[in-house]
């Protein structure tokens, strides 16, 4: 549930939908005592570093776009060091409507000056994958990630399923 926020999260904890009256309050309590936690054992997942470390070497532009808000992703990436490496952070509520749509990925593009057809995305998330192939975008799924409850990985019509991060450095050619 955690790639669905705070939704997600007061759906299964508490059984509350944005809807229902009690929803706003706890949502803005939530937010805030995740905002004091935010980079508590915080990391990166296992062969991550290795990755961009090889991105970097090679020269490739990278960058992240998340629904996260910005507010929460930017100290984030901070906090990870990998702030002065990436190209760009997209927080959800950085473009006029975040993912399933495109627009954070075409604002990530413009912002990088990348052109979403050379691009690869990668996403744990089906909302990932389908704001992906709608930018024009390589579209990758990442079974190790925050993979929720919903439609089967290998439903989600990306061009490629990888199990571990590495894996991008064989699709590319450069490990």
């Amino acid at each position: 549930m955690v790639s669905n926020g705070v939704r997600g999260l007061l759906g299964v904890g508490f059984g509350l939908t944005p809807e229902m009256p009690e929803y706003p309050q706890l949502a803005k309590r939530f937010l805030d005592l995740y905002a004091d936690a935010l980079c508590i054992e915080t990391r990166l997942f296992a062969g991550m570093a290795e990755l961009l470390d090889a991105l970097d070497a090679h020269g490739l532009t990278w960058g992240v776009v998340t629904n996260k808000a910005e507010r929460f992703a930017r100290p984030i990436v901070d906090t990870l060091g990998l702030t002065m490496r990436c190209r760009c952070v997209v927080g959800g509520d950085t473009a006029a409507r975040a993912k399933p749509h495109p627009d954070p990925l075409l604002h990530a593009c413009q912002v990088s000056g990348t052109n979403p057809l050379n691009c690869l995305y990668v996403g744990d998330d089906i909302r990932d994958i389908t704001a992906g192939r709608a930018a024009g975008m390589k579209t990758i799924a990442a079974a190790y990630g925050y993979l929720g409850n919903g439609v089967e990985i290998s439903a989600w019509d990306a061009d490629v399923i990888i199990q571990h991060p590495l894996e991008i450095l064989e699709l590319l050619g450069s490990s």
